[in-house]
């Protein structure tokens, strides 16, 4: 039914793997216990000491990094800090500490832990492996995307902020002071990596500084300070909870941040930008070919290399290109249309029909779409979450240069989720594309499986807070396929659309390593992406230039789905009549995010249950 492709792994080969690509020097007992077995309940007295030390873990990371600490019910104003310290003692002495908690994790003889608890020690080894990767491989010399940065995140962050009483005063002052280190500290980091050659490429920088300058108003004073999106809060506060003297201080650390904000914008746009490098693929970063193996492995958790994956780019294309011939093809049998499929494309790209007249336009057919799929989710599930989500644009500040729409998880746990519609330039987001994205980011895709992660309580924190990319979206590109059997896309534009976005997928798959790795300039990927996509201009570049500056997670979406359906045509071929699609979904869901081969071994013997049960 669906075609198959060699995406297994082992634990041992996988943790191993992961070590080996990450440079480390840890010692380690996984090169000689066995590859992990999912069939024993067997509960050991050495459980107690691995829960303690997962805990151990846990709290640790709490400890370092405040966002989180604040995402599972911290109060801010016990933080010792508001942001975390990414000095570089503070990076060194958290590499330290994670990597001798990788080494007591390795001493840890699997065999002696239950099924869930085998588990969660493959997610915590996969959690340290990449915090310890990122470090070795010097990430942090390159904190900004062509999508995101530093400076956008602590922008949302501050301006975000609630002032309610005198604690968030308090708080707010205290995030107010730390900018200038983070500015400072990420900056040092960003001018390393100039003098070795490790940063983004300038072509995918254009226009970048615009998500600089929305934290930055020209001749700030006390007359415009309002204007400022850092005194929202100030002005927003709850009537009573600040004096004067607290505004005024308040004022005075905005009119700091303004600054702040100016002087990494003369830094970027003098220093940055005209000394980054010019080529694309990351394979000329320092160590670069290492690092964009450890990404395929970490966001595939699989044993797939560049060409093997490159190769299932190819094959895919040309299996989603005959389908969408075949939509052409009806609609020039009915009349509708004459052209070829590159006609079709360019007809989609620039028709008026296709396109919302205004962003509430957009944002309310986003949000009819969702509702309609809300009441079809029984159909494919008996097991919901309870925590809702909405729909939002996504913020001006960082729109021109962001993808079509997202998923944002709850900060809190009285907080929904979010469906973010990008609803800049609405002349390249087409209708027909709605449908599809709504599947993927909102439900049955990333909110329904990341909250149902969620609100297992009975999991260790880790098993909760941690997202494997290859299952979440692999199941956020299977989300789209099943609006196929709800009746979601109601005509052959909505189809020609699913099928565009599954295309993107694949040609992901192509153009990634083909960049990273086989020496594809960014001009041949764009002309790649336009022939087989009928994604707008707009979107294409945007989207080719996140691939250049996040190599490797694109490679996620199209391993996982082929692995779900993969799985999906085995359990429908031995269980026949007996096979139930909602039982199906909600084992493939069970775990939460877990790596392709566990879920292998999970519906595995979801398949052996329902068999025994018949």
């Amino acid at each position: 039914m669906f075609k198959t492709f060699p995406l297994t792994l082992t634990f041992t080969a996988f943790t191993l793997a992961l070590m080996g690509c990450a440079q480390q020097n840890v010692s380690s007992t996984a090169s000689t216990s066995p590859a992990l077995s999912l069939s024993s309940n067997q509960i050991a007295p050495q459980s107690a000491a691995f829960t303690k030390l997962i805990d151990e873990i846990w709290q640790y990371e709490l400890s370092q990094y405040p966002s989180l600490a604040k995402s599972k019910g911290k109060k801010a104003l016990e933080l010792t800090r508001q942001f975390t310290d990414i000095s570089l003692p503070a990076l060194q002495a958290r590499h330290l500490r994670f990597v001798s908690f990788r080494e007591a994790l390795a001493k840890i003889d699997e065999n002696t832990l239950n099924k869930s608890e085998r588990i969660t020690l493959l997610m915590q080894m996969y959690r340290l492996d990449n915090t310890i990767a990122q470090f070795e491989f010097k990430e942090y010399r390159v904190p900004i995307t062509s999508e995101f940065g530093f400076h956008s995140s602590l922008g949302s962050s501050v301006g975000g902020t609630r002032i309610n009483n005198a604690s968030d005063v308090l708080v707010y002052k205290r995030m107010l002071q730390e900018l200038p280190e983070q500015f400072a500290h990420n900056i040092m980091y960003m001018k390393e990596g100039i003098s070795l050659g490790h940063t983004q490429p300038q072509v995918v920088l254009k226009g970048y500084e615009d998500t600089i300058s929305a934290y930055i108003i020209e001749g700030l004073s006390a007359a415009n300070i309002e204007q400022h999106p850092f005194y929202k809060p100030i002005a927003n506060a709850k009537e009573g909870v600040m004096s004067a003297t607290d505004k005024a201080t308040l004022a005075s650390l905005v009119m700091q941040a303004n600054d702040v904000y100016k002087d990494f914008y003369t830094f970027f746009t003098q220093e940055y930008v005209p000394n980054a490098k010019t080529d694309i693929a990351v394979n000329t970063w320092p160590m670069g070919m290492e690092f964009y193996n450890n990404r395929i492995l970490h966001y595939t958790t699989t044993s797939l290399n560049a060409q093997e994956i490159h190769d299932i780019g190819l094959a895919e294309v040309a299996r989603i290109r005959a389908d969408m011939q075949s939509i052409v093809d009806s609609l020039i049998a009915k009349g509708e249309f004459s052209g070829d499929i590159n006609e079709f494309i360019a007809f989609l790209r620039t028709d008026e029909q296709f396109y919302a007249k205004t962003p509430k336009d957009l944002i309310i057919y986003a949000s009819y779409v969702a509702k309609k799929m809300d009441a079809k989710l029984p159909k494919l599930f008996y097991k919901l979450p309870r925590t809702p989500y909405g729909v939002a644009p996504v913020p001006d500040e960082i729109a021109p240069k962001y993808t079509t729409g997202r998923y944002i998880s709850p900060r809190r746990d009285d907080q929904p989720g979010y469906y973010w519609v990008n609803t800049y330039a609405l002349n390249k987001r087409p209708l027909y594309a709605i449908p599809a994205l709504t599947l993927h980011e909102a439900v049955p895709g990333h909110h329904l499986q990341i909250s149902l992660a969620a609100e297992m309580i009975e999991l260790p924190e880790v098993r909760r807070s941690t997202y494997i990319s290859a299952f979440g979206e692999g199941w956020g590109l299977y989300a789209e396929f099943l609006g196929l059997e709800v009746g979601m896309y109601e005509d052959p534009y909505d189809d020609f659309g699913r099928l565009s976005y599954e295309m993107w997928r694949a040609a992901r798959l192509v153009v990634d390593t083909g960049m990273h790795v086989f020496g594809w300039s960014r001009e041949r990927a764009l002309d790649y992406m336009f022939e087989n996509t009928a994604l707008s201009e707009h979107n294409v570049r945007t989207e080719i230039d996140r691939y250049i500056s996040w190599p490797g997670q694109a490679l996620s979406y199209k391993i996982g789905e082929i692995k779900i359906k993969e799985l999906r045509a085995k359990a429908e071929s031995r269980l026949g009549d007996a096979f139930d699609l909602r039982a199906f979904h909600d084992a493939v869901l069970a775990n939460g995010s877990i790596p392709l081969f566990i879920l292998e071994e999970k519906i595995e013997a979801f398949i052996v249950s329902q068999e025994i049960s018949q």
